[in-house]
């Protein structure tokens, strides 16, 4: 019954869209892309419409994402260097949170794993990053626009609507966080749907610019991704980045579970046009 209704609630819309889009005299080609975004947009908030009634409070979140942090930090052995590593990211993620729109405990943590290209969030707050990904990165503005967009999965409700689902699909009830620790750490490292990855990508640049980084630095990570993306999963060039086949595997699932790079790059350079960023090119020295 409720798919009938929703299907019923975009159906009216389309139709209104356009017997006004009939209406309205305009010299312009007349496109139907319009209208079926427009329904597309309608019908991904009729979906997510029933978890923003029934939101988890922040309380709530942040104590599902701290169990789920401590389980998944409970055998990890970082050596100095690691250590170190670290330390400088969450010296650059703190210095990103105060910016976020939900004031919550961000916390940020190292996976040392070289071959892990991929970052990640938890509810409540709890962002990851592999060792791989570090190891790609050339300025500290790319690893501040990385934070950014996984601090705005946590800001956008992301993590949060996840959980729900997640639990809703096993029979868990929210209440019982043990047993919100049985969902295995690779649920979180699947990206999103493309509309809420886009959504990070946009917030996340803006988070880095508020703190003082340079917005070019996600454009010089998809331009990294693209790059990779052609040399190890398309395989139209030669490799000239050595990757183990661990670290190629992580990069083909990363690419697997999100938008196209040559898509992330598009919206990336229409976002510094539209927000007029082109002067903010200069970028810091990745330094540990």
């Amino acid at each position: 019954m409720k798919r009938v209704i929703a299907f019923l609630v975009v159906l009216l819309f389309c139709l209104a869209a356009l017997f006004f889009s009939e209406r309205h005299e305009h010299t312009e080609a007349v496109s139907a892309n319009a209208v079926l975004n427009a329904a597309a947009d309608v019908q991904r908030d009729l979906t997510r419409a029933p978890l923003r009634f029934t939101r988890l409070s922040d309380s709530e979140e942040i104590r599902v994402g701290n169990e789920l942090a401590e389980e998944y930090l409970r055998d990890r052995h970082l050596d100095p260097k690691q250590q170190a590593l670290e330390a400088y990211v969450q010296k650059v993620g703190m210095t990103l949170a105060p910016h976020a729109h939900r004031k919550l405990p961000y916390r940020f943590h190292l996976i040392p794993d070289a071959s892990m290209i991929n970052a990640f969030s938890l509810p409540g707050g709890h962002v990851f990053i592999g060792e791989g990904l570090l190891n790609l990165m050339m300025s500290e503005d790319q690893l501040a626009n990385v934070l950014g967009h996984e601090v705005e999965h946590v800001d956008h409700y992301h993590c949060a609507e996840r959980v729900q689902v997640e639990a809703r699909l096993r029979h868990l009830r929210l209440g019982v966080v043990g047993a919100l620790v049985q969902l295995p750490l690779e649920l979180w490292e699947a990206g999103y749907n493309k509309d809420e990855e886009f959504e990070a990508d946009r917030e996340g640049m803006r988070l880095a610019v508020q703190a003082g980084y340079s917005p070019y630095g996600a454009l010089a990570m998809f331009e990294k991704f693209a790059k990779l993306e052609r040399e190890y999963v398309i395989h139209a060039e030669n490799p000239q980045d050595e990757l183990s086949q661990l670290a190629i595997a992580s990069l083909t699932g990363y690419f697997r579970s999100h938008p196209l790079p040559s898509e992330r790059l598009a919206q990336a350079r229409t976002l510094i046009a539209q927000e007029h960023w082109q002067d903010l090119q200069l970028q810091k020295p990745f330094h540990v």
